[in-house]
């Protein structure tokens, strides 16, 4: 079972080839995903215990350099954030959408992790820099004060970090809206 999971974003391919590398082989850790995103750099996402992934990372940074944008440890995963990741949770019905949108990948999941621990809140996918400039959001659904209080959140983490690009909440979205997103 993955306990933690770490991120490290990178503005070069090669580099991001190489820290995914060194991840896997200081730490007893699960790369989730690497691969290029837009425009043109490269993300690692490592998964395990905490200790692990702590040492993964900070191994993967230390190689990258100069060449991380941006990077994150998060010890105790929500468990709806790796399928979020993956393509989507599933939902019998949307209530209320909030979307978080940030200047890196790393951002926009430390986002939704907080905003999930913080409401009542399921996130519906995390759109990860493809097509976007770089960008990345999280769609999140439930109830609209539970969507209001988790954007609030979601987007303090990332202001916090200067990488916040806008927020909304949509009170019963159209439902081509919602297909649009699914």
């Amino acid at each position: 079972m993955i306990h933690a999971i770490g991120l490290v974003e990178l503005t070069s391919i090669a580099k991001g080839i190489e820290v995914s590398d060194i991840m896997a082989k200081t730490a007893d850790v699960t790369i989730l995903v690497a691969k290029t995103i837009c425009p043109g750099k490269y993300i690692v996402l490592a998964g395990g215990d905490v200790s692990a992934v702590q040492q993964s990372i900070t191994a993967g940074a230390e190689l990258g350099a100069e060449y991380v944008v941006d990077q994150f440890i998060i010890p105790n995963v929500h468990q709806s954030i790796l399928p979020a990741i993956g393509g989507g949770n599933e939902v019998t019905q949307v209530r209320a959408i909030g979307v978080v949108e940030t200047y890196s990948v790393a951002a926009s999941i430390e986002a939704a992790d907080a905003a999930v621990k913080a409401a009542d809140v399921l996130p519906l996918r995390l759109h990860m820099a493809f097509g976007i400039g770089g960008k990345s959001y999280c769609v999140l659904t439930g109830e609209v004060a539970a969507v209001k209080t988790a954007v609030a959140v979601g987007s303090d983490v990332a202001a916090q970090r200067g990488l916040l690009v806008a927020n909304a909440v949509i009170p019963r979205p159209d439902r081509q809206v919602i297909d649009s997103l699914l």
